[in-house]
């Protein structure tokens, strides 16, 4: 039999839980014949490990540094992945063609609705990284109002209002120094790295709305247990991490996955054996 293969790149990559919630979609998916591993790339290396992908590859997953840098390597690139200069996701075709895609942004979108949040007056983000400007593109479709990024320098903010120039959202930018005033937002989503909100968990409302925290190792967050312990609506990282396989696992193996439940137990099981 026939193998069909597909993989995550990165580097580092040996923290993706990737190839475990892909591993599971294909399992409740009945794809015996498909395979998913992970590949140690940096950018230097990328050309040539795509240009050397052969018939029996079905799509890759990227991670940092790669969602940019992979673009210039492909046949296309969909407007949701051109609209934030990043791909996470490339199709390979039966005819030979690489397809990009970016499903960060619906997999932010999916997160939610599974929630119930399908529109919020306002928002707020914290951090101004990459997976920042995914997340003004997400609240480009779910907010109705203005959305605060706080941020640590000037030249971070220039960069926040101008991905919201372009996504079509209304960005108005603050000092980190006045993150704690983002949490009275109806919601909330933390962009940024391991211990850099911890400051700000004695600062949660007593009556908070939802938060959309990133991270998803550690977990939880200081900032996402207090978050909890007042009552208010948390999602984590691995939400997002397996809203967004989902839909991957879709555009590559072309069928419509029903395996969340499942993805997201397995990617739950991994996280408890790392600790």
């Amino acid at each position: 039999m026939s193998r069909i293969r597909a993989a995550v790149l990165g580097s580092p990559i040996e923290h993706s839980l990737s190839p475990v919630l892909h591993r599971a979609a294909y399992r409740e998916l009945g794809l015996a014949d498909w395979s998913y591993d992970r590949f140690e790339i940096d950018e230097a290396a990328l050309p040539a490990f795509v240009a050397g992908l052969g018939p029996e590859w079905a799509g890759l997953s990227l991670t940092m540094p790669l969602k940019r840098a992979v673009m210039p390597l492909l046949d296309a690139v969909s407007d949701t992945a051109a609209s934030v200069e990043a791909v996470n996701t490339v199709v390979l075709t039966e005819d030979g063609r690489r397809l990009g895609d970016n499903t960060d942004i619906p997999g932010i979108v999916a997160a939610l609705h599974e929630r119930g949040i399908e529109k919020v007056p306002a928002a707020a983000v914290l951090g101004a990284g990459a997976t920042a400007s995914s997340a003004l593109a997400a609240l480009a479709r779910i907010c109705t109002g203005e959305v605060t990024a706080y941020v640590r320098s000037r030249a971070r903010a220039d960069e926040m209002r101008q991905w919201g120039e372009r996504l079509g959202v209304d960005v108005r930018t603050a000092d980190w120094s006045d993150a704690a005033q983002a949490l009275a937002a109806p919601l909330v989503i933390a962009t940024t790295p391991a211990g850099a909100t911890d400051d700000l968990a004695p600062a949660v409302p007593a009556a908070p709305g939802t938060l959309f925290d990133v991270l998803y190792d550690p977990w939880p967050t200081a900032l996402a247990a207090s978050w909890t312990q007042r009552g208010g609506t948390l999602l984590g990282g691995l939400d997002l991490l397996v809203h967004q396989a989902v839909l991957q696992v879709e555009q590559m193996t072309g069928r419509t996955p029903g395996p969340l439940a499942a993805m997201r137990a397995a990617g739950e099981a991994a996280l408890r054996a790392r600790h």
